[in-house]
């Protein structure tokens, strides 16, 4: 058995579990969007692919950036030892969050109300969209759990500017959530017909 006193510290295994969570996630998202990609380019010619993907995505793009702006000022904020701002910056972010949900939620049924359900091979192209703007939702949920849990910890006095990895992680958490929606909408919009305007 190891020496206890050769551990490495809790903050700094989080940290390293934390990175390597992420890591994971990129795969999966990476892998993802590469079998999407594959499919719906063999799927090129059918014209049920030639499906519109609605507007409103663009709205749940932008209310996505939005969270990763208000976190990021929150790990300004938990640096400086100004818990209440801080607190209300989680709040905020969790609050949008939930709107982000919102918005996809329609977008995905906007999407399955269509045309492109109505038969052949779109309706796997389109259906895939949806697969996996609903996984990135789930991730997106779990997020919100998260801002939840540092929220409250924060408003206890757990983090301030000497330990704050949590609310840095949150933050990183959901750049990654904006980098990977970037990526699957770039994707959807060049193997669809592309956004409703």
């Amino acid at each position: 058995m190891p020496n206890s006193a050769a551990r490495l510290p809790p903050d700094l295994r989080y940290q390293q579990g934390g990175w390597l969570f992420l890591c994971t996630l990129l795969v999966f998202f990476l892998t993802s969007l590469l079998l999407y990609g594959i499919y719906a380019e063999s799927r090129q010619d059918d014209p049920q692919t030639a499906v519109e993907l609605p507007a409103s995505f663009l709205t749940s793009t932008v209310c996505l950036i939005g969270i990763s702006v208000v976190l990021h000022l929150a790990t300004r904020t938990v640096r400086r030892s100004k818990r209440g701002v801080t607190v209300v910056l989680l709040s905020i972010a969790a609050l949008a969050a939930v709107v982000f949900i919102m918005i996809q939620y329609r977008s995905m049924l906007e999407l399955l109300a269509g045309p492109a359900l109505g038969g052949g091979t779109g309706k796997g192209v389109a259906g895939m969209v949806v697969v996996l703007a609903f996984l990135h939702a789930l991730h997106v949920a779990g997020g919100i759990l998260a801002l939840g849990i540092v929220g409250v910890r924060t408003a206890l006095g757990r983090y301030d500017h000497e330990r704050h990895w949590p609310v840095d992680f949150t933050a990183l958490y959901w750049h990654f959530l904006d980098l990977v929606w970037v990526c699957m909408l770039i994707t959807f919009y060049l193997t669809t017909g592309g956004i409703a305007i």
